[in-house]
């Protein structure tokens, strides 16, 4: 089931947020049944996208307006069910199509564990795919607190799945994942690596399919960046280095779809929420870039006033 939104990712209107002819689609899912420290991922899309409404529409980076390519933002998806893998489900079946128009699906959590679902509906549509994890965490248990779903096990069902992985910034896991991660050689930027990632990510990329997946959990920010996430960990990524990592992604790789999660709002301080908005804006970007070129960009048709 769907609630009703009165929020479009960066206060869109009209034909730049027209569903029939935009380019990318923001699914938000406020999803949160696993969390276990600090809670509060369900109120993490409406505060994106409520962050997103401060957003400038012109970005000096791309030295134009990432939104002129259309994106649309969806009704908020609130799964009926109260069992993991019927919600999951759920989530699967919505995904699929912005995906089946071969839109750029961005989902907006909620919690981890909803990766799963629009995971799933693109390996159904596009085959081999590599994921690219951006974390705090390897996420890597086989349960926890009595699931298999749960948001600490994202990235063991997606090992299930069968698609190749490529980690960036894990600083908090178990030795038996660690023991994982040794046995089946699983590429990792350490969270201690991460100053010298820019010479070691493009050696991960390599060994991905040409198709990817990006999920970002926003933990994998360094707490002084980004505080409102359920786990934070300090010795996280920061900010300039994680967007020329993320663009050299979407260069080097054809990204299908994509996550954002774990944003946990912190009453009164919105800056974390900024800076997921923020994150998202430059995700969009590049994806636009990626698919347009480097062409002269065109005056948006609508008031920045």
């Amino acid at each position: 089931m769907s609630a009703p939104t009165d929020v479009n990712f960066l206060g869109l209107e009209g034909a730049l947020a027209d569903d029939a002819t935009a380019a990318a689609s923001i699914l938000p899912v406020p999803f949160e049944r696993t969390t276990s420290y600090r809670k509060g991922t369900v109120h993490g899309p409406r505060a994106l996208l409520q962050a997103s409404t401060q957003v400038e529409l012109f970005d000096p980076h791309f030295d134009g307006y990432p939104c002129a390519m259309g994106i649309s933002t969806l009704a908020p998806l609130v799964p009926a069910s109260d069992d993991m893998a019927a919600a999951l489900d759920e989530i699967e079946a919505a995904a699929r199509g912005p995906l089946e128009r071969r839109r750029l699906l961005v989902t907006v959590g909620g919690e981890h564990s909803l990766t799963l679902g629009p995971l799933r509906a693109a390996q159904s549509l596009f085959g081999d795919l590599g994921v690219v994890q951006f974390d705090a965490h390897a996420d890597l248990r086989q349960t926890y607190d009595g699931t298999p779903f749960s948001h600490a096990c994202i990235m063991r069902r997606v090992l299930d799945l069968g698609l190749p992985t490529a980690a960036v910034g894990l600083r908090s896991l178990s030795r038996a994942e660690a023991e994982l991660i040794r046995r089946r050689r699983l590429p990792v930027i350490w969270g201690h690596q991460l100053a010298d990632a820019a010479s070691r990510f493009d050696a991960l990329l390599e060994a991905l399919p040409p198709r990817v997946y990006l999920t970002f959990d926003v933990d994998y920010f360094d707490p002084s960046l980004l505080p409102a996430t359920g786990t934070p960990e300090p010795g996280g990524g920061s900010w300039h280095p994680t967007l020329a990592l993320l663009e050299r992604l979407f260069t080097a790789k054809e990204v299908v779809a994509m996550d954002l999660v774990e944003l946990a709002p912190i009453p009164g301080q919105p800056a974390s929420d900024f800076v997921a908005a923020r994150l998202l804006y430059h995700c969009l970007g590049c994806y636009r870039r990626r698919i347009r070129g480097t062409a002269a960009d065109p005056d948006l048709p609508v008031s920045e006033d």
